[in-house]
């Protein structure tokens, strides 16, 4: 009995004194951010007893102690209409300010205090000194939680709507209605790259002033000169004199009767001969009458993704409109009697044609982009010379509203390998005396004419895509657009015209299934992946998985896109692969498109790994986790 009473004297104060727990654990609530008088919306995540601290969640994913007092629910603020907020340009900087400075002082409340507290607050006080000259601010959607979880198998996720990159002279971004009476919440991550500005729709905006141009210009340069791809500059040069070359080979081999390495290499024609001043006349106005159709009124216009200064530039959509008109004027050339089997007599010339205007416009693309702003140079855009003119060093040249680099993606090249397809099944019915075209050739002719269709059909998908968004016009987008494409794409039905192969209806048949497979896989993840973008919150889409990132975005995980990281790739990889099966197994030839574009998505995958690594941080780990393969299932 006196054990118990000396136990209850000594421990009753204890037990008097311990407060209860006021927020649970999962509560959504409001946490002042240490060292301001600013609160953000936090989800509280456990609570110590011994300390009376709550470690909390914010929105950008940094997780802080605080105390009890610190944190207020969200029926605290008051509601106030979009209409009542003024707020002065004074204003905002005093509170960018004092939002730069609480960032030295917060480092003391994180959790992972340790003995290099003093160098970490060094730091931190030093980069708030440069966020003086520049604030870079990623607004996020001041939603409560409750309303931005959607749980999918017991699995909370986060649904939001696309981000707005950053500028480089002015950030606008606006607050939604809801959330105009909070200050604004900002990432306060230490990545400097992976800051992006989220775009919100609303009808205010705040406006953030950059520092000064030479500075912005000075750290540009010098961030992108480490990332240099394609093995730099000696890299890049040794692909403009090698790709040409390599071009006329394959070109060249085709063309002999028995092709193979013991008759590598092929016999070379006389410079003079590969040169017809009538063949370059014809491609000249090839590439103007294309150019003419895509100037015609016809065909919705949309925008593309926001630049770095907010814009939208505007795009026509009448790539299918232009094949439709190229289609009736390739019959009226039937009709009049001219002679396509021209095109396969000079094929070289026209190759040679093709390399000399891709040469010659990339030039020309170099030396503009040497008068164009820092604001619409491409990010890829290095400063080096050589490195520049390959990768492009504007992002979008434009003559007035004609975009060059969007109208030769799709036009003169695809458009163009078609043509050519149909010259080949001519010339290869008069190579061989046959009065109807093989099986193998018009299956290659349809397989490669359901590709041209859907893209210029899904035009708009093209706007999206890296070509458009991150890489500038230069070398490497003509030569591929102008020449690779469609002399290269083309080189099963070329090959075809010189060695013929007899197909059997089981073998088509089992080609045309492993097509119509890949065509399938290509086309509902590309469709899936572009409506997703263009309208995250879209009702068809709710049964999707997400991770969210720090710039707003969010990473599919479901779907097609849970099953490999570019489902896409994977679809046109197994077109590709039926496109050459027709042309049989007599040689490697037909095969080398196969293997050239297994390398080429091989290397676009990990050049858009690096991307997404470097914007999501995290995020992105995370992704990875849940989507492990990269285009090919089980293997990594």
């Amino acid at each position: 009995m006196l054990r118990l009473l000396f136990f209850f004297f000594n421990y009753s104060d204890r037990f008097l004194k311990m407060p209860s727990r006021k927020f649970a654990d999962g509560e959504v609530v409001r946490g002042r951010w240490p060292g301001s008088s600013l609160y953000y919306e936090v989800e509280i995540l456990s609570h110590d007893s011994n300390s009376q601290l709550y470690n909390v969640k914010y929105k950008d994913g940094t997780e802080l102690e605080l105390k009890e007092s610190d944190i207020k629910p969200l029926t605290s603020f008051r509601q106030r209409k979009s209409g009542s907020t003024s707020s002065s340009p004074s204003r905002r900087r005093g509170a960018a300010r004092g939002l730069a400075r609480s960032l030295a002082g917060s480092q003391r409340f994180r959790r992972s205090a340790s003995a290099s507290y003093q160098a970490d607050l060094k730091e931190a006080r030093k980069e708030a000194r440069k966020d003086m000259l520049e604030v870079k601010l990623t607004p996020l959607v001041l939603k409560p939680f409750g309303n931005s979880i959607n749980r999918y198998n017991g699995e909370p996720e986060l649904i939001e709507r696309n981000d707005m990159p950053h500028k480089h002279t002015q950030e606008k971004f606006h607050l939604s209605q809801e959330s105009s009476h909070i200050p604004t919440q900002y990432s306060l991550r230490a990545r400097r790259d992976e800051i992006k500005l989220k775009e919100v729709e609303s009808k205010e905006e705040i406006v953030v002033t950059k520092r000064p141009a030479l500075l912005r210009t000075s750290e540009v340069t010098a961030t992108q000169s480490k990332d240099l791809e394609f093995g730099g500059v000696p890299g890049v040069f040794l692909i403009m004199l090698g790709l040409p070359a390599f071009l006329f080979l394959l070109l060249l081999m085709c063309k002999q009767k028995e092709p193979s390495l013991l008759n590598f290499p092929p016999p070379l024609p006389a410079l003079g001969d590969l040169w017809e001043t009538r063949v370059f006349g014809a491609y000249l106005l090839w590439f103007l009458l294309q150019a003419l159709f895509h100037l015609l009124p016809i065909g919705k216009v949309v925008e593309g993704t926001p630049l770095t200064d907010g814009r939208r530039l505007k795009y026509r959509l009448n790539g299918f409109y232009a094949f439709i008109l190229t289609s009736a004027l390739v019959g009226a050339c039937f009709f009049w009697n001219v002679e396509l089997y021209y095109v396969y007599r000079h094929f070289l010339q026209f190759a040679l044609a093709a390399i000399l205007f891709a040469t010659g416009l990339s030039v020309y693309l170099y030396a503009r982009a040497l008068k164009a702003p820092q604001d619409e140079l491409s990010p890829a855009s290095s400063g080096n010379a050589i490195y520049d003119f390959f990768i492009g060093r504007e992002l979008n040249p434009r003559i007035g509203t004609f975009d060059l680099k969007y109208f030769c993606e799709l036009r003169p090249g695809l458009i163009g390998w078609v043509v050519i397809n149909l010259v080949m099944l001519l010339a290869e019915m008069k190579e061989q005396n046959r009065a109807v075209p093989s099986l193998a050739m018009i299956l290659v002719n349809s397989f490669q004419l359901l590709y041209v269709v859907d893209a210029l059909w899904n035009e708009e998908a093209l706007l999206t895509t890296m070509d458009i968004i991150h890489d500038g016009f230069g070398f490497m987008l003509a030569f591929g657009d102008l020449v690779w494409v469609p002399f290269i794409y083309s080189f099963q039905a070329f090959y075809l015209v010189s060695h013929p192969n007899e197909l059997s209806w089981p073998m088509a048949s089992l080609i045309i299934a492993l097509k119509l497979c890949g065509f399938v896989i290509f086309r509902c993840a590309n469709s899936q992946k572009n409506a997703f973008r263009k309208n995250p919150a879209d009702p068809r889409l709710a049964h999707l998985k997400t991770i969210h990132t720090s710039t707003g975005k969010n990473l599919l995980v479901s779907g097609w896109w849970g099953f490999v990281r570019h489902p896409n790739y994977l679809g046109d990889l197994i077109m590709a692969l039926a496109w050459s099966l027709p042309c049989g197994f007599n040689h490697i030839l037909p095969y080398f498109y196969v293997i050239y574009f297994t390398i080429l998505l091989v290397h676009r995958e990990a050049r858009d790994e690096h991307h997404c690594r470097k914007k999501y941080g995290l995020a992105w780990e995370k992704y990875c986790q849940r989507v492990p393969y990269r285009i090919v299932p089980y293997i990594y």
